[in-house]
């Protein structure tokens, strides 16, 4: 089968949930023996391959918001025609909007006879979520039950969507007992994170105990889009200022995807700071992965994804409470070994192949149904 996953933000490393899962969810298709193109918007980058093809009639700016590719989408007309065109020319069964906006949800310019699917990834009730649900997809997908809740919550109907998982990019070696133990003992924290201010760096920073005696090591990435003009410059300024003169603490730069899975193995332990709810949780399911103990707040999907993997705190309790459970957790030899144990346990079943094969069961079922108004 030839199917096509539209997200015109996607660049090959792009360091972003989205851009991460739609890259693994096309490679464990192909594993299946299809076909998987990523359409994307210009400027092109020197590391595309032949399947990720660029649209001549649409260049979004490095980085972008939301409002310029509206917009630039003022007059739909040209990207609705390439889209479809390039659709009938590589003969594909299925087109997926990978968002309601970034991933042309909301315009679905999908041929006659072409199944659609549209991805839920992010919290969004606006009109042009509703939008995207009024063209009728086949196959509405989210990435957790949390998101199911959320979004029913909020007045939507969501019965007959389907929980998709993201899937790991790339397997990662698991450190060995003995290795996993002295990571315990004098092992870095490390934690990646795209600069975002939900992602909490800053507050985590300036929360610091004194008396850690471990190194630090936090990798903060600018993504090609943010929420509004000077975010990302606005978020790695107050990261940095707060890092500064706390002892052991490093700033770096962005990793490839491959890269971010084997420098998580070699973590005592990892982060997830964000004080919005992670609607599924890629770097803590990589740091599980590895083996690697996750530490986080008790929001969205991350306490079901970490299970006794994780150990979570109560956001009122504020970012002092997620150091002083890092704490703990690394004091207690037999509970971190049983928490590193049950990480690769807790996403054993988020190989690409696996998901891969879930999208095409859940995309056959071509199920109508009528969104709300």
């Amino acid at each position: 089968m030839n199917i096509a996953f539209v997200l015109l933000t996607h660049n090959p490393d792009e360091p972003a949930g989205i851009e991460r899962s739609i890259a693994s969810l096309a490679d464990g298709l192909r594993g299946l023996g299809h076909r998987a193109l990523i359409i994307a918007a210009s400027p092109g980058t020197p590391a595309d391959d032949p399947d990720l093809k660029r649209l001549t009639t649409l260049t979004l700016p490095r980085p972008a918001v939301e409002e310029d590719l509206i917009a630039l989408l003022t007059d739909p007309a040209p990207v609705r025609t390439e889209v479809r065109q390039l659709l009938q020319d590589r003969q594909i069964d299925l087109v997926c909007w990978a968002d309601a906006v970034w991933g042309l949800g909301y315009l679905s310019p999908a041929p006659h006879g072409v199944r659609t699917a549209l991805m839920v990834h992010v919290p969004r009730t606006d009109e042009l979520l509703h939008q995207s649900l009024r063209h009728r997809p086949d196959t509405v997908l989210t990435v957790s039950t949390f998101m199911l809740e959320e979004l029913a919550a909020a007045g939507l109907d969501t019965s007959s969507w389907h929980v998709l998982p993201n899937a790991l990019p790339c397997a990662v070696q698991v450190p060995p007992p003995a290795e996993r133990e002295q990571l315990r003992r004098a092992g870095p924290i490390r934690i990646v994170a795209r600069a975002e201010p939900h992602k909490g760096i800053a507050e985590l920073l300036n929360a610091f105990p004194p008396g850690l005696r471990r190194s630090v090591q936090i990798v903060l990435a600018e993504a090609g889009f943010e929420y509004w003009p000077g975010m990302q410059t606005q978020v790695m300024t107050r990261c940095r200022a707060a890092a500064a003169g706390l002892p052991g603490v490093e700033i770096l730069p962005a990793l490839d995807w491959q890269d971010v899975p084997p420098f998580l193995a070699g973590a005592a332990a990892t982060i997830i700071s964000s004080t919005s709810p992670e609607t599924f949780g890629n770097v803590a399911a990589e740091a599980l992965s590895a083996g690697t103990p996750v530490i986080g707040y008790d929001l969205g999907h991350l306490p079901e994804l970490t299970g006794y993997a994780g150990r979570m705190t109560r956001l009122n309790d504020g970012p002092a409470a997620l150091w002083q459970a890092l704490n703990e957790l690394l004091q207690d030899r037999d509970e971190y070994h049983a928490a590193a144990r049950q990480g690769p346990r807790q996403v054993a079943a988020h190989t690409p192949t696996a998901v891969a094969a879930a999208f095409l069961h859940a995309t056959a079922a071509r199920t109508h149904w009528e969104p709300n108004r």
